[in-house]
């Protein structure tokens, strides 16, 4: 008899996890029940489809599941996982469809996290021109709202409100962006590097650091915000639009109905099998946790490249394979803001203990050579010498990083790595890459402790 594995959730892990799941074994009968009404999409995408440069996000059209052999019910929501006897139990358009398994994969991703703000509803629901981007219909409302709006207030400075902030600045909208930390991209990057990307992109929007938002004025519709600075003063700013970027909650409602074990992060905890804590059960994407590479500390699953890594081990491993995840996760990560690109590998300077670092302001090219751009690396090493962080602004700056990762992966000593032969051609790369004289800086510092 068939292998029967049931999906729940549609996304890029769901997704993912279906096609190695009958990659794996062909005769397996794979379903995934998706509550949305889109196939599989890009998450990633959605600032860029707002702004008009991306048009499709659609990934995996119905026809790809149809044609892959992948049973793919869309607008439908699981009620109930029972167990005893492994069956779900979805509905859809108010009729009920019950699907035995034999193994069960979790993908139900993360809902916004809507913080405690005076204002943000208008009774039970959010206020009219209040928003979150998490799914492709938040992102068409956002579109459609943008056509009446001019001043748009986003709550949050990661990559999200970022990236939209840009989407609105290409659209020629006032935008202003209020973060409550003390600089931008506070889990992405260290603070000095932040100050670098502030400092290139504050003439395109207006940006308070150590802010928080207190109150959305407006009866029926946002009119204006108030913010309060570190200090206690307050300012007001006319908003006609405000976009809440301040992160995401895992949504593990399914997991914790059947009893699955929670984590630090509140995130479905997988091990390295990508298996709950239920036999059987695996789970990926953004409703888990897993651990960070250098730390071994619990970490939230929000990258989706980490998500996608996940849904491969989980769908190999329902379908009878046996696929591992490595020990931990190294949170590769990059985005590009206003034509700055900014990457980052591993924890951030201040999660690692009796770290050295290096940093190194330099050019893409020879500088005697025209057309180089400017770049600044940084790299982190722990008190036994090995690389276990890097970041970096600047064009190239994402293949660097990755070269990092590498490093960082294969716990390299930095004494080793200084030694890396790249490339050099003077209209192409310098002779030594800003990234070994960033190491070499460490090094140093790390051979006068």
């Amino acid at each position: 008899m068939a292998r029967s594995i049931v999906i729940i959730g549609g996304g890029a892990a769901g997704g993912t996890a279906a096609q190695f799941a009958k990659k794996t074994d062909r005769n397996a009968e794979v379903t995934i029940f998706e509550k949305g009404k889109y196939p599989q999409y890009s998450k990633c995408a959605l600032p860029y489809f707002i702004s008009g440069k991306v048009e499709d996000v659609i990934e995996f059209s119905e026809k790809w599941f149809e044609r892959a052999g992948i049973d793919l019910y869309l607008e439908t929501e699981v009620k109930e996982v029972d167990l005893k006897d492994r069956v779900v139990i979805a509905e859809k358009n108010g009729e009920s469809i019950e699907k035995k398994f034999d193994s069960l994969i979790i993908a139900t991703g993360a809902d916004p996290s809507v913080p405690p703000i005076d204002g943000i509803y208008d009774g039970e629901k959010i206020k009219k021109g209040v928003f979150s981007l998490r799914t492709l219909d938040d992102a068409k409302e956002i579109k459609n709202f943008l056509r009446e709006v001019e001043d748009i207030s986003i709550i949050g400075a990661g990559l999200i409100g970022l990236e939209l902030s840009e989407a609105f600045y290409e659209l020629g909208k006032s935008v202003k962006i209020i973060e409550i930390l003390p600089s931008i991209l506070p889990g992405m990057i260290d603070q000095d590097l932040a100050e670098l990307v502030y400092q290139k992109i504050k003439d395109k929007v207006e940006i308070f650091v150590n802010h928080r938002v207190k109150k959305i004025n407006g009866k029926d519709e946002v009119e204006s915000i108030v913010v309060e600075g570190k200090d206690g003063d307050e300012k007001e700013f006319d908003a006609d639009m405000v976009i809440l970027a301040t992160g995401i909650r895992p949504n593990t409602k399914i997991a914790e109905s059947i009893g699955c074990k929670m984590g630090e992060t509140r995130g479905i905890v997988v091990d390295k099998r990508s298996m709950t804590s239920i036999k059987d059960v695996y789970a990926a994407g953004d409703c888990t946790e897993y651990k960070d590479f250098v730390t071994g500390k619990a970490i939230p699953v929000g990258l989706g490249s980490i998500g996608v890594r996940q849904a491969m081990v989980a769908g190999v491993n329902a379908a009878g394979g046996n696929a591992l995840l490595p020990e931990g996760f190294l949170q590769t990560r990059t985005t590009r803001i206003f034509d700055v690109e900014i990457s980052a590998v591993g924890p951030l300077s201040k999660e690692i203990e009796n770290s050295v670092q290096g940093k190194y302001s330099g050019k893409t090219l020879p500088h005697y050579f025209p057309g180089g751009e400017d770049i600044v690396i940084k790299t982190v090493i722990n008190n036994s010498g090995e690389i276990v962080s890097a970041q970096a602004v600047g064009v190239g700056s994402a293949l660097r990083i990755n070269t990092f990762a590498c490093a960082i992966y294969n716990k390299m000593n930095v004494e080793e790595f200084v030694k890396l032969e790249t490339a050099y051609a003077p209209p192409i790369a310098p002779t030594l890459d800003p990234m070994i004289i960033s190491a070499d800086i460490a090094r140093y510092r790390y051979g006068r402790k």
